[in-house]
C-alpha cells in the first residue's frame, strides 16, 4: 500500500499546483488511452454481470444454490460428469464438484459480493480519509499532531492480519459481507488521510485560499468552496486505485476461510474450496482465478489512465505521443 500512496501523492501534488483542466479536456485524454478504453469495457461488462445476475440465472434456468448430486461421479470422488468440468446447455460453465451446484450461477452471484464489497469499502475509506485529512490541515498544530500520529498506527497496522483476528472473533450472526467490508473501510482510509492533508496543506498557502480565510471565511467554509475541489483529482486518482486492492483483499479473506461464509458464493471462497480439486478440475480454480485477474487487471488499468489524465505532467507526454503518432500516420500517408 505504501507504494501506491506515494504514487497518488506524487499525482496529487502535480495536480494542486496545476490549473483545472476541465471535464472535456479530462475525458478526451482518458479516450486517448486506447488501453483504457478496453480495460473500461471489460469491467463495465462484469459490472453488468454483477448487476445482471438474477436475470443472467434465470435466463439459463439455474439456482447458485441448488445441488445437484447426478451431475458428479461420486465413485470418482464427486468430480463433474462430462467434459470440461461438466459444461453444456444446461451449465454453461460447468458444476461445482462434489455438489453439483452451477458454476455459472455462483460466479455471477459472487461478482455481486466481491464488487460490491470492493465498492462500499472505498466509499467509506475515502470518507473517513477525506474528513479526517482536512481536519488534520485546518484544525491546528495540536490536531495535525494528534490525527497525524493516529493516522501512522493505522498505516504500520498489517490489514490481513487485523481482519483475519477481527472476523474471526465476531460471532456469525453478523453478516459477513457487512463485515468485511466494515474491516477494510476502518482499517485502510490512512492512505487517502495522508493525501488529503498533504495536498491541502500545500493548498492553504495559495493566495486565493489566504484570501477567503482573511476575508472571514470559517474553515468549514473553506474546505467546502476552496479546498474539496482542488481536492478532488487526487483523491478520485487514489480511489480508482483503491478498488482492486480491496477487491484483492475481500477475496484473500474468503481464501484463507474467514471471509464469505457458504452458501453464499465469493470468488475467494470458491478458489478456496477449489484447492484441492485444481487436477481432477482445473476449470472449477481457473473460472474464479480468471474472473479475478481480470476485474483486479481492468481495474488497475483505469486507475492509471485516471491518473495519467488527470496529472497534467503525465497529460502532455500523452498529448506529444498521440501528436506523434498521428504525424508518423500523416506522413505515411503522404509517402503512399
Amino acid at each position: 500500500m505504501s507504494s501506491e500512496v506515494l504514487l497518488a501523492s506524487e499525482a496529487g501534488a502535480a495536480q494542486v499546483a496545476a490549473p483545472a483542466s476541465g471535464a472535456r479536456q479530462f475525458w478526451r485524454r482518458l479516450r486517448a488511452q486506447r488501453a483504457v478504453t478496453v480495460a473500461a469495457v471489460v469491467f463495465a461488462l462484469l459490472v453488468f454481470v454483477a448487476l445482471a445476475a438474477p436475470l443472467l440465472t434465470a435466463l439459463e434456468g439455474q439456482d447458485p444454490n441448488a445441488f445437484h448430486p447426478a451431475l458428479v461421479d461420486s465413485a470418482a470422488g464427486g468430480v463433474p460428469k462430462g467434459s470440461f468440468g461438466g459444461i453444456s446447455g444446461d451449465h454453461w460453465l460447468g458444476v461445482e464438484p462434489q455438489t453439483g451446484r452451477d458454476l455459472f450461477a455462483r460466479l455471477v452471484y459472487g461478482a455481486r459480493v466481491s464488487l460490491g464489497v470492493a465498492f462500499i469499502a472505498t466509499l467509506v475509506q475515502v470518507f473517513i480519509g477525506v474528513g479526517l485529512g482536512l481536519l488534520a490541515a485546518l484544525g491546528g498544530r495540536w490536531a495535525d499532531q494528534v490525527i497525524s500520529r493516529f493516522t501512522d498506527v493505522v498505516v504500520a497496522l498489517p490489514l490481513l492480519v487485523i481482519g483475519l483476528g477481527l472476523i474471526a472473533i465476531v460471532p456469525d450472526s453478523v453478516p459477513r459481507p457487512v463485515l468485511i467490508t466494515a474491516v477494510i473501510a476502518v482499517v485502510g482510509w490512512s492512505g487517502t488521510s495522508k493525501i488529503v492533508r498533504s495536498s491541502a496543506l500545500s493548498l492553504k498557502s495559495l493566495d486565493y485560499v489566504s484570501a477567503a480565510r482573511l476575508s472571514g471565511w470559517g474553515k468549514l467554509a473553506v474546505a467546502r468552496r476552496e479546498l474539496l475541489p482542488a481536492l478532488a483529482a487526487p483523491v478520485i486518482t487514489y480511489g480508482v486505485l483503491l478498488v482492486p486492492a480491496n477487491v484483492s483483499i475481500e477475496a484473500a479473506l474468503s481464501f484463507l476461510g474467514v471471509g464469505i461464509k457458504p452458501p453464499t458464493p465469493s470468488w475467494g471462497q470458491m478458489l478456496t474450496d477449489a484447492n484441492t480439486w485444481y487436477q481432477s478440475a482445473p476449470t472449477y480454480l481457473l473460472l474464479p482465478a480468471g474472473f479475478l485477474f481480470v476485474t483486479v487487471l481492468s481495474l488497475t488499468v483505469v486507475g492509471e489512465g485516471v491518473r495519467t489524465a488527470l496529472d497534467p505532467r503525465a497529460a502532455s507526454r500523452l498529448k506529444v505521443g498521440v501528436t506523434s503518432r498521428k504525424d508518423a500516420k500523416s506522413r505515411k500517408e503522404a509517402a503512399k
